[in-house]
């Protein structure tokens, strides 16, 4: 498999991803916005992996582990805001997470992390 064509589908992935957040938050739909944010940073995690480890990043959801394979050293403050976007990703999706996450994914709660995951994802695409 050709690395660099994998670094680009995560990337263009990612791209798309991070305009159906902001479609997303603009509808109002902003537990379905903040799983985009996840996705969006997961692909951009998963692109950055597959250039440091020279394979395709392997499976898996945890933003966390993609920052170690891709030698990433980031600030306490970064680490955080991932630790809340992985919440993005089981909460929205697992049932017995829904209703607590709904309560949670207001407007501004959104807005916020919607404004904060993109600035990551452009300072993470630099990295690249």
């Amino acid at each position: 498999m050709d690395i660099n064509k994998t670094i680009q589908f995560w990337i263009k992935s990612s791209e798309e991803d991070l305009k159906t957040a902001k479609s997303l938050f603009k509808s109002k739909r902003y537990s379905h916005c903040l799983f985009f944010c996840h996705l969006f940073i997961e692909k951009i995690l998963k692109a950055l992996a597959s250039k440091n480890i020279g394979k395709p990043a392997p499976y898996g959801h945890n933003l966390l582990r993609f920052v170690e394979l891709s030698d990433l050293d980031l600030l306490q403050a970064q680490k955080d805001l991932l630790d809340e976007i992985n919440t993005f990703n089981i909460e929205a999706r697992y049932n017995d997470y829904k209703f607590q996450f709904y309560k949670k994914a207001i407007k501004d709660y959104a807005q916020r992390y919607l404004r904060e995951s993109g600035k990551f994802y452009l300072w993470l695409k630099k990295q690249l």
